[in-house]
């Protein structure tokens, strides 16, 4: 049997009666200690006040004829001593004087033992002494005195006080409980708030937040949380409702060039040479797809950690001489100059650096002027290599260079090819650098773009981390 959580209310309000409760018991007990002690030092004092009545009282018998007239004297005294019980004996045992004997009984019969006695009787409660004294006669003669003195009115007090103690800690837990169920319940208000803004949330409604200043401060910091929660689900959602469209905008035009080119082919008879322009043609938008397809395929293993994680010397002069020697034609066609200067070697995967490299060529030789330069600077700092590509051209306005490396974006973000770039280029690129410990920064001035790569020397435990 699954027994259901109790309320966070409930909780603090049964805390809370547990705790008052728990106070208010030690404090019952410790009054009623208290209580009872002085009643206790107070009937013995009057206990030993009585003894000394008593005594006072035989010191007159001094003579047989003050003997006899004694127990007259002491049913004198005694009668506005109603609590007290005495009973007097002499050697013999034979009873000499008996004031309420009947309250005596359980003494009498050795089911107390004085001289400081407890014993009830008929529902009254009593204590006792039994003390020895001497009868002034001409010879001294023993007698023992028992005495009894009747506390049932403090005995009942004391009762009356206990249970209306413990009355009064039953209505203050059940008071505490309902109170402390009403405060817990207020102070959990931003709670329900919160809880009340989570259901509210939806596709449509990812603008919700929490009003900080009617937050209190022990909450506040789960505000914020939550509220930065919002903020990042809000912007990413934003990113992936841009990625739908962009990605169904990048798959239409060559599904849609295909289509197109296959239903004129179609619409007569064509001799082979037209079917294999066709072809041709519809090849290449084919392999357009297939590119980006493995792009996209590359950025989803490296999001979830799968990319591979080869241990190897990596030659950055070498792989920048390469990509120079690789892009010269394109670059002599569009009348850009290419330089690199540096040296720096690291550890880590060659290809996925290479590919990063690449893309930043590429896209530098994409967007400088005719005439301009690219320029590669390799730094080998202390703890990083640094790699930088330079290029002159237009300038990136500066709202759009946080998001440059974002899939399918353009700094122009107009959704129309420049070149055969699909925007994922950037992407790619900072998933190299993040999978090997690194990072890439973008500054653009003066018509001055320069990309960034910093990569750690032990690029490859980074990337065995990260994988």
């Amino acid at each position: 049997m699954i027994l259901c959580p109790l309320s966070l209310t409930t909780r603090l309000a049964t805390l809370f009666s547990l705790l008052v409760a728990g106070l208010l018991l030690l404090l019952v007990l410790s009054l009623e200690h208290l209580i009872r002690g002085h009643f206790d030092d107070i009937d013995q004092m009057e206990l030993t006040a009585k003894l000394s009545m008593i005594e006072n009282l035989l010191a007159r018998a001094d003579s047989p004829t003050a003997l006899d007239t004694l127990p007259r004297y002491l049913d004198d005294v005694l009668t506005s001593h109603a609590n007290l019980s005495v009973s007097i004996r002499d050697e013999a045992g034979r009873i000499l004087y008996a004031h309420q004997p009947e309250f005596l009984a359980p003494v009498k019969n050795g089911d107390v033992s004085p001289p400081s006695a407890r014993w009830s009787v008929a529902s009254h409660e009593f204590i006792g002494r039994e003390v020895q004294q001497y009868l002034p006669l001409p010879v001294p003669a023993p007698v023992q005195v028992l005495l009894g003195l009747d506390i049932t009115h403090h005995a009942h007090f004391l009762e009356d006080i206990r249970r209306y103690l413990w009355t009064g800690i039953a209505m203050a837990a059940l008071l505490t409980a309902l109170f402390g169920w009403l405060v817990a319940r207020q102070g959990l208000a931003p709670l329900k708030r919160i809880t009340a803004t989570a259901s509210r949330l939806s596709a449509e409604r990812l603008g919700e937040r929490l009003d900080l200043q009617a937050t209190p401060p022990e909450m506040l910091e789960l505000a914020n949380a939550f509220n930065g929660m919002l903020n990042r689900l809000e912007a990413d959602f934003q990113r992936l409702s841009e990625f739908s469209a962009d990605i169904a905008h990048e798959l239409r035009t060559p599904v849609s060039n295909l289509l197109t080119e296959t239903q004129v082919a179609l619409s007569r008879p064509r001799n082979s040479e037209e079917y294999q322009d066709t072809l041709h043609s519809n090849l290449e938008e084919l392999e357009r797809l297939a590119r980006m397809i493995a792009d996209m395929l590359f950025l989803a293993k490296a999001d979830h950690g799968l990319l591979p994680n080869p241990a190897e010397s990596v030659h950055l002069e070498q792989e920048v001489a390469a990509l120079l020697e690789f892009y010269d034609a394109l670059a002599e066609e569009k009348q850009v100059k290419m330089q690199a200067s540096g040296v720096a070697t690291i550890t880590g995967d060659r290809l996925m650096l290479r590919r990063a490299i690449a893309n930043l060529l590429s896209n530098a030789l994409r967007h400088t002027h005719a005439g301009g330069t690219v320029t590669v600077l390799i730094e080998s700092c202390i703890d990083a290599v640094r790699l930088s590509v330079r290029n002159i051209g237009d300038t990136i306005p500066s709202d759009q260079l946080s998001r440059l490396f974002e899939r399918f974006h353009r700094a122009d973000n107009i959704r129309s090819h420049h070149g055969e770039g699909a925007g994922l280029g950037l992407a790619i690129t900072r998933s190299i650098l993040k999978a090997h410990g690194g990072e890439i920064t973008v500054s653009s001035n003066d018509g001055v773009t320069t990309f960034s790569l910093a990569i750690p020397h032990a690029g490859t435990q980074a990337l065995s981390r990260w994988a």
